[in-house]
């Protein structure tokens, strides 16, 4: 078998190995198996072998490339390779509103008390939650939705024009957020985004500009936990 694959070097790539998947319905197992020459004929699969650690970690890294160690602060929550996850405490930011129908146009540019965010980076993709305590959550902590347009039911952002990052690096994380506040908030994708008996429009206007905490008892209390956040459950 030959194969041509434009990579920007010369190299020679040899058929050595194959991975079979065996699956039905949602589950599903995989084979490792030796290729073997033969004079006459084509290559042909050996003995079944079962997967290692070791092996797999050496395939992903060969896919995604080594990923360099990074120091962890106090913020990060979860880390992985293609995974990041980290909290934010209450405090002050700018936010920018543009809807077609003029709504909170007048809030446009304003500065606002900010409830406590926990922010998760995957596969490109920003998913925010909100906290109803200032302090850094643990496994259990059950999180709340966070109070913006542009948001999903399970906190996916809506990117749109919003400048992302390309990794998911501890370095980035200042970009990621940067991005979220500057991008503008242009509608909303859900029914109901805060216990504020006036709803999202009249907790926002109360705030713009205000010297305070952020008012965490307006916050939809969810079942979801930090961890089974962080695992997409």
């Amino acid at each position: 078998m030959k194969v041509d694959v434009e990579i920007g070097q010369m190299h020679r790539f040899e058929l050595r190995e194959a991975l079979l998947i065996y699956r039905e319905g949602r589950r599903s197992f995989i084979t490792r198996h030796e290729v073997l020459t033969q004079k006459h004929g084509p290559p042909v699969l050996g003995v079944a072998q079962p997967l290692t650690t070791a092996f797999v970690e050496n395939l992903a890294e060969s896919l995604g490339g080594s990923a360099a160690a990074e120091v962890l602060s106090e913020n990060i929550l979860a880390k992985s390779d293609r995974m990041i996850a980290w909290w934010t405490p209450r405090r002050s930011r700018r936010m920018f509103y543009e809807n077609a129908e003029g709504k909170m146009q007048t809030l446009n540019g304003k500065f606002f008390p900010q409830p406590p965010l926990v922010w998760k980076v995957i596969h490109g993709g920003l998913r925010l939650r909100a906290l109803a305590e200032n302090k850094r959550p643990n496994a259990e902590t059950k999180l709340a939705v966070a109070p913006f347009w542009n948001l999903s039911d399970d906190g996916s952002v809506c990117l749109g024009s919003m400048r992302c990052p390309e990794s998911t690096s501890v370095a980035s994380i200042e970009a990621w957020e940067k991005g979220f506040y500057e991008s503008a908030f242009t509608h909303a994708n859900v029914g109901r985004l805060t216990r504020h008996e006036d709803g999202h429009d009249a907790l926002w206007a109360e705030l713009a500009g205000k010297r305070r905490a952020f008012p965490t008892e307006s916050l939809i209390q969810l079942p979801q936990t930090l961890a089974q956040f962080i695992q997409g459950r």
